[in-house]
């Protein structure tokens, strides 16, 4: 029976932490937070492990429409255990017709762009892509299998972990090949509109995606390279190189015997081997270790708010990089300036990373490093010749910055969602 002089948060306070009571032995109650003035907050200390306690409390408080958020208080020594009202969506509703048609646009303008990669293309045709797109199938297959394994591996772990998320949007890119368009697409993104639950599965979601991508992208590059040949660098016309990773540079080696480029010879790659290249860069990109990039969410999931005290230091290694290896990463460390200062904790912020996510951890950083590109583009001119701008230099960056900032306004449009 209730007290007949409690006020209705009251008696929601003495509802709450009944049904808790098996599960965290609360010391005091206090009805509204700082940062949520409905809330209530019960402090004391969890009578079982975090990974086992927090799935069931947040349970039960959803089924009271109530969100848990579990913290530790270095200060006090106690833990706490915070009863948000509203409980999160369990699941993520798709307009399917929004990501089809996303999807074959996307399909059609990397076929452009990978017709125009074709031996058969007119060198004073710039228009030939748009009437013989097909012939672009073997670049458009090899890159869109790359981005959806990575997006898939999101998608997948995300709802393993009752993380409500959307279908991947893709997102095409159509502007003209002669204008900078090099992969046809700025990737695609997913919706997440659930806060993550635990440090293991924020590593698990952010892991995911750049590591299959990578297991996809990896025989893409090597059937690339076989269809690819070795030939002397052109020395009366300007061309292109793509930069070397460390995997990208073993795999030459082992493909060709040598190192390359070298000795006046590079290989000059197949569409499908540009596709595979693309998709080490793209992991790269995404491993950054900041903000809330994927490499973002595995260093959180680690470190915890500690990860913020690394964003200034990334930034002045990204600008760093900016001077003297590629101006390229003037853009990234602008990108991790505005979007990487903050990251939002998972709910439940007491459970520990075990064993196996801290090998997975060490497989991320493994990947980071070994498709860790210093160079990605360079730009080669002729002898006694300037080049006339930096847009070819620039555009991978752009197209993969341009794309963080998509994620950014993507996933606050979810976060607002949410909250109406």
């Amino acid at each position: 029976m209730f007290d007949q002089y409690e006020t209705p948060m009251e008696r929601s306070g003495h509802e709450v932490e009944r049904a808790v009571a098996d599960l965290f032995v609360v010391q005091d109650i206090t009805l509204g937070v700082p940062e949520h003035q409905k809330a209530i907050r019960l402090r004391g200390y969890l009578q079982v492990s975090s990974e086992k306690a927090y799935p069931r409390i947040a349970e039960r408080l959803r089924q009271m429409d109530y969100t848990a958020i579990l913290r530790h208080d270095p200060e006090t020594g106690l833990d706490e255990l915070v009863a948000v009202p509203g409980a999160l969506p369990q699941v993520e509703r798709s307009r399917l017709w929004v990501h089809g048609a996303l999807l074959a646009a996307t399909i059609f303008t990397t076929l452009y762009v990978g017709a125009g990669m074709s031996e058969a293309r007119p060198s004073d045709d710039l228009w030939w892509p748009l009437f013989n797109f097909w012939r672009g199938w073997p670049f458009s297959l090899s890159l869109m299998s790359i981005l959806l394994a990575h997006e898939l591996g999101h998608y997948f772990v995300s709802r393993l972990h009752g993380v409500p998320a959307s279908l991947p949007y893709f997102v095409p890119l159509p502007i003209p090949d002669f204008l900078g368009n090099v992969l046809g697409t700025l990737g695609a993104v997913i919706r997440m509109k659930a806060p993550i639950g635990d440090r293991r599965a924020m590593l698990d979601i952010g892991a995911a995606g750049p590591l299959i991508g990578l297991i996809v992208a990896l025989p893409v590059l090597i059937i690339g390279l076989s269809l690819s040949h070795v030939e002397p660098l052109p020395m009366d016309q300007a061309y292109s190189m793509e930069g070397n990773s460390l995997l990208y540079l073993l795999l030459k080696y082992i493909m060709f015997g040598q190192w390359l480029p070298g000795g006046g010879v590079d290989v000059f790659i197949h569409p499908v081997a540009f596709a595979g290249w693309a998709g080490l860069l793209v992991t790269s990109l995404n491993l950054i270790p900041a903000g809330q990039l994927d490499g973002g969410h595995v260093l959180y999931s680690i470190l915890g708010e500690r990860a913020q005290q690394l964003t200034w230091p990334i930034i002045i290694v990204l600008a760093a990089l900016g001077l003297l290896a590629w101006p390229g990463w003037f853009i990234w460390a602008g990108l991790v300036y505005l979007f990487g200062r903050g990251h939002p904790g998972p709910l439940d912020r007491v459970t520990r990373l075990d064993a196996r996510r801290k090998l997975i951890a060490g497989l991320v950083l493994a990947a980071f490093i070994l498709t860790f590109t210093p160079v990605p583009l360079t730009i080669v001119m002729p002898e006694g010749t300037e080049a006339t701008g930096d847009f070819a230099r620039l555009g991978l960056p752009a197209l993969a910055g341009a794309l963080v900032v998509l994620k950014q306004v993507w996933r606050r449009i979810g976060v607002t969602a949410k909250r109406d």
